[in-house]
């Protein structure tokens, strides 16, 4: 029998265990080094604050109870099931896609760690500008973005080609 999954989406989860690497590597760096809200600078408009966040995007629901990290967690489980069903069912070459969905997965069960394991999500990059600072977020964080951003792009290229103005 062959092995269906190299020929599938599948083949990109390579790129979501470096993600998850370097997202769990990162917060143990923090954990095993930061006090709760301690911050240090790293460069200019970047500090490291070690936060924890409860809720979700720009602690949406962090205020609640803890009712919000089984939610959360329920969603996150729901997203990669769904993203790696749909990866096994995309080309192998269909490269921006799935490595759109790859980044979301790694993101999304970096994340899902941490609300096992710690309750709520570590957030360590402090972005600022000047006393404007942007919610503190970590690596997964920004695979989620960067992986959403692929999808946008992807369709924008995939719509774009369809066009038939003539």
């Amino acid at each position: 029998m062959k092995n269906y999954i190299c020929y599938t989406g599948l083949h990109w989860l390579w790129l979501t265990f470096i993600i998850l690497f370097i997202d769990f590597y990162t917060k143990q760096i923090i954990l095993n080094n930061f006090q709760l809200y301690e911050s240090i600078p790293f460069i200019h408009y970047i500090n490291f604050t070690y936060t924890k966040n409860s809720g979700s995007a720009f602690s949406f629901l962090a205020d609640e109870n803890g009712w919000q990290c089984w939610l959360f967690i329920f969603i996150s489980i729901i997203i990669c099931i769904i993203l790696a069903f749909i990866m096994y069912y995309q080309n192998i070459n269909n490269k921006l896609i799935n490595i759109a969905y790859a980044l979301i997965i790694g993101g999304t069960l970096g994340n899902l760690y941490d609300r096992l394991v710690y309750g709520a999500v570590i957030d360590f990059i402090d972005f600022y500008i000047n006393t404007w600072h942007w919610p503190t977020f970590n690596i997964a964080d920004i695979a989620i973005c960067i992986g959403t951003i692929l999808i946008i792009l992807n369709d924008f290229i995939n719509t774009n080609k369809n066009l038939n103005i003539f």
